[in-house]
Order: C-alpha cells, then structure tokens, then sequence
C-alpha cells in the first residue's frame, strides 16, 4: 500500500548537490530523527537479504521513505520514514523503522544545489542514511576562497547537509584483483566476465580511457578495449585476445582465491572485501550510495559507491566485493592504507547492464 505524507513544517532549504565520504564511527541517532517504539523484534538478516527487503518497501512505502541502512552488529535492516503510519509497516516486514525530519524529496533537491552552485574539484557528496543528510566533504586542494563559497551554500541548505574536510585527495587511483599493464601505467583487472559467449574483463573506466591495449604481470598481452565511459561512468570492458586463463574469482594475496558467481547492489552499512594490486586485500563497510565525486580536470563522477576502505593508485578498477558476489570496481579516493581514508567504487550492476554481459 501506498501511504499520503502527512504535511509538516519544515526549516527552509534551497536546492541541493550530494556529499562526499562518511565517517565509519558516525551514530545512528541524531538531533532530527528518532525511533518508535518497537512492536516487535526486527528480523535477523544478512546484508544481501536486508538489500532486497529495502527495495520491497521503498516500493510500498513511496514518498514516505527517507533512505535505508544495514545494522551489521544488530544484523538488521534500518528503515528511515517520514512517520508513525509508515514506521508500522516497516516493521510489519520485520525492519525496524526510523522517523527522520529529511525527505528523499529534501535530499535530492540539496544534492541538485550543490551541483549547481559548488562543483569545486576535490569535492564530494553522499547522502548518508544514518544521519538523514547530505555529506560534503573537501579535500586538501579545496582553497580557502572555495572552502568559504562551499560552506555559504551548505548553510544555505539548513539542517539538510553538513560540510567536513579530509587531510587526503581525490584523484583516480590509476598507476580486482590482479595487476593489468599498459602504456600509460597500471590498474587492477575488476572481474572476469562473458558477453556473447566471449571472455571479457571489467575495470575502471578512467583506467581504459588512458590504456588500449592491456599485459599481465608476466608482460603478456591479454586484451584490447572494447568499450570505455569515464567521467560519466567509471567503467571499461576489455576483450581477452589470448588463451589464458579467465576464471571467474578474485585473488586473495595469500594463495588463495575467492569465487565470485553473481553481482549485487550495494548496501549501506554493508561488510565489503577490496582486492587490487597496490595494496592487496582490505576490508570496510560500505558509508554510502550515490555518491559524486569531483576529481578536477572536469571529472566529475556521478552514482558512485562510497567506502571507508583504503586504496592507493594502482589499485583502480580492482574489485569490492561481498562473499562471492561482485559489488564495485575501484575509482579513486583519498588518503593511504597507512593512514586511511575514503574510497569510491563503480557499481558493477550497473557495468554488466550497459555493457550487456554477465559475471564469469
């Protein structure tokens, strides 16, 4: 069923644009939100079955769902709502509902603004549903003259967004796992994957616009380009032109291998594994979906998967993953796997579907 939203006042907010990275301690409790009581216990899921179950009731629920998140502690499924009508049917489903004051509505319009009034390269935004707002963040490079215009129109928004900086950079991470080589430096091979009945591979997209023609670590040639989007997307599918071996798994870097058989969607609040071939095996949780990231140069990079889990250049295009499901392709970041930092991944899902092939 569909349920009305009931009017209320809000703080006025102008249009909006999208943040950058969340911070992996933040709370789930916050100044504009609160939980009804509870009638009953939410259900015990994992993240892939709680991805499914939120996209069932963002359907029922319509305009009166503000986001969802997955409790991996509590091993449950967050719903943000708009109020007490829609918080029982959350519940109903075995979620466990939270009121929150910002509209998917709100949220969107601020991303919008943000884009229309502060695309400052070294910054990003992300709504993050654990704290019902848009996220902005800055990097180093963001001057003091950029850092004043991007908090005037953060506090434009209202209680909406919030602004923060990182010590790191944004930039592509271009110098899944296994090291791929060519002219122009190294990346990392995403996952192997088949389009009609031929062997492919998929990796970042600003690492195919940059290299055509790609080796292994041997020096070996193992592919060509077939198709590229990058800043659009931030994906690329390379055709294997060698008999060597495909199979659909990541390499673990200690001798072992993970098998990957599907890909999936993303989840807030989602333990994720990231292979490449700079730093190798790191694990994280997934802080937010959706994200834009503005790495310079006109590169700006829309509907990206948002990850408190390190990376370094090259290690783009490697794969995030979950068990032996395909998550994302690394894009770039900021900060080190010595200090930390942020980084952001290409949904795969939405890689196999343009590219019209399939995990294999």
């Amino acid at each position: 069923m569909k349920h009305r939203r009931i009017p209320r006042r809000r703080t006025a907010m102008v249009g909006a644009g999208v943040v950058a990275l969340v911070a992996a301690g933040v709370t789930f409790q916050t100044a504009n939100a609160s939980e009804p009581a509870k009638d009953s216990a939410p259900r015990t899921l994992s993240a892939a079955t709680a991805g499914k179950l939120a996209s069932a009731l963002g359907q029922d629920l319509g305009a009166d769902a503000a986001g969802t998140y997955y409790d991996a502690k509590a091993k449950s499924l967050v719903v943000n709502v708009l109020d007490a009508t829609a918080a029982k049917t959350v519940e109903a489903a075995g979620a466990r509902a939270r009121i929150v004051e910002n509209s998917l509505a709100d949220l969107k319009s601020a991303r919008t603004t943000l884009t229309r009034d502060a695309t400052i390269p070294g910054t990003s935004w992300v709504t993050d549903p654990t704290t019902n707002k848009v996220v902005v963040t800055a990097d180093r490079t963001v001057s003091k003259a950029e850092w004043a215009k991007l908090t005037k129109v953060v506090d434009g928004l209202g209680q909406v967004a919030e602004v923060k900086r990182t010590k790191g950079e944004y930039k592509p991470l271009i110098a899944g796992g296994d090291a791929i080589t060519g002219s122009g430096g190294r990346c990392s091979l995403g996952f192997n994957v088949v389009k009609g009945g031929e062997p492919y591979f998929i990796t970042a997209g600003h690492c195919t616009e940059s290299i055509s023609t790609w080796s292994d670590s041997s020096g070996t040639q193992i592919g060509t380009n077939e198709q590229s989007s990058f800043p659009d997307n931030d994906f690329g599918l390379v055709k294997y032109t060698s008999d060597v071996d495909h199979p659909s798994e990541v390499d673990l870097y200690n001798g072992s291998t993970q098998a990957i058989t599907h890909a999936a969607d993303a989840t807030v609040g989602e333990k994720v594994t990231r292979s490449g071939s700079t730093t190798q095996v790191h694990d994280g949780t997934v802080t937010g979906l959706d994200a834009t990231v503005n790495y310079g140069n006109g590169d700006i990079v829309n509907g990206l998967i948002q990850t408190d889990v390190c990376a370094e250049p090259g290690d783009s295009g490697g794969s995030l993953f979950d068990g032996d499901a395909a998550i994302g392709l690394t894009s770039g970041g900021s900060g080190d796997c010595t200090s930390g930092g942020e980084t952001f991944f290409q949904p795969v899902t939405e890689a196999l579907s343009t590219f019209g092939a399939e995990i294999g």
